[in-house]
């Protein structure tokens, strides 16, 4: 249902003088932005019966990013229809290659978001100019009134936030086994064969199958302020991968990916943050949408059931805390031992990664794994994070909650 519009749903007052139009009734839900986790939470609420309405200027516009996630990080309500792809033992490759004895798998982003169904929702194209605690104003005057209302419109760019940039093309199978050997997906293949001496900042390459006939292959920039540009990591992949055997043609179809990987700071009391926009995205990898699926149903139940709902613990909060301070102290190494580190992670115990990776709770895993971590790396690495850390330069990049 779109309301753009639509009066018969609308109350017509006056404020000063000026004519305000506002819907009514009230909702128990109003989410901004339409995004995997905004869609996520809205659908999970309709199912559980809480009335919902939608913010979004396009609400109706398809999503084309990759989505990727460790299998166990999925949640148990998302459709089968909705995974694409599975590695049983995905590769990485810091200085040598090793398995992952963790499952990957890649998401079909169209029935992602058409098995993220809102029939029910009342829904607004527009945009919000003012967010509180019981309502959204939309630029041409509407309000909508929510006993909750939620944030979801993505961690915004901005000087001096970090980000995350990454440039694919997608190619035949038979294109990425000549790319990725005998590999049946690459996590993080961080070889110099992209044309880096290891003193500029360091890109990887990521492989993934989208389907049964589409690989990705992408150049990825993990994290950077300022990242690597897209006309800079367009160069890489293709001196990689003319080093492989593949000319890039140009026709192939493109995948670029931009986004920060910090959320804002502050935020407007009563008006729950939720996705990348309230820290769920993981600061030292980019990966929001598995965190933002998993925890959408207990938030949406909360609503429905009548009960504040709650991002984060204290334990989860200190966790989200911890993670972006390795993610300050992983912008602080010599471009030359990103590969090194990855090394020593990819050496801890699985558990130890998933702890660190997919825990939100787990406050002495992730700290165990991150003082294994610091044990695990090079002297240098180790001497540029105390330096960061005795500097102050790591506190000032940690974000707010």
């Amino acid at each position: 249902m779109d309301h753009r519009g639509d009066r018969a749903c609308r109350r017509w007052s006056t404020r000063n003088g000026v004519l305000v139009i506002s819907p009514t009734p009230s909702v128990d839900l109003a989410v901004v932005g339409l995004g995997p986790s905004g869609r996520a939470l809205a659908h999970r609420a309709l199912v559980r019966g809480a009335s919902v309405a939608v913010v979004d200027p396009h609400p109706d516009r398809r999503w084309t990013p990759t989505y990727a996630a460790w299998t166990d990080e999925i949640p148990g309500w998302l459709s089968a229809a909705s995974r694409s792809t599975e590695t049983a033992s995905p590769s990485v490759w810091g200085t040598r290659p090793r398995l992952l004895d963790r499952s990957y798998t890649v998401l079909d982003t169209a029935a992602l978001q058409e098995g993220l169904e809102l029939d029910g929702a009342q829904r607004f194209r527009g945009s919000a100019t003012e967010l509180n605690r019981e309502s959204v104003t939309l630029a041409d005057g509407t309000t909508v009134r929510a006993r909750v209302v939620v944030d979801a419109r993505g961690a915004p760019l901005g000087a001096g936030v970090p980000e995350q940039t990454a440039y694919g093309i997608v190619v035949s199978p038979d294109v990425a086994r000549r790319i990725a050997g005998d590999a049946s997906a690459w996590i993080m293949d961080w070889r110099d064969d992209n044309g880096t001496d290891g003193s500029s900042l360091p890109s990887f390459l990521y492989v993934v199958p989208l389907s049964a006939d589409r690989f990705l292959l992408e150049e990825t920039c993990l994290i950077g302020s300022p990242a690597l540009d897209f006309a800079e990591l367009s160069r890489r992949l293709a001196l990689r991968l003319s080093g492989r055997g593949y000319e890039v043609t140009g026709h192939e179809p493109v995948e670029r990916v931009r986004f920060a990987v910090r959320p804002p700071r502050g935020g407007t009391a009563g008006v729950l943050r939720f996705g990348a926009r309230g820290g769920l995205m993981h600061p030292a990898t980019g990966y929001s949408v598995a965190a933002s699926l998993s925890l959408a149903d207990a938030v949406a139940t909360d609503i429905a059931d009548g009960r504040v709902p709650q991002v984060y613990s204290r334990r989860s909060a200190a966790v989200s805390k911890l993670r972006s301070l390795g993610s300050a102290a992983l912008t602080t190494l010599p471009p030359g031992s990103v590969a090194t580190f990855f090394d020593a992670f990819f050496d801890l115990p699985i558990e130890r990664q998933r702890a660190y990776l997919s825990e939100r709770d787990d406050l002495v895993g992730v700290g165990v794994a991150m003082a294994s971590l610091f044990g695990g790396i090079d002297t240098s690495s180790r001497l540029a994070i105390v330096r960061a850390v005795g500097g102050g330069k790591l506190r000032g990049r940690t974000p707010r909650l």
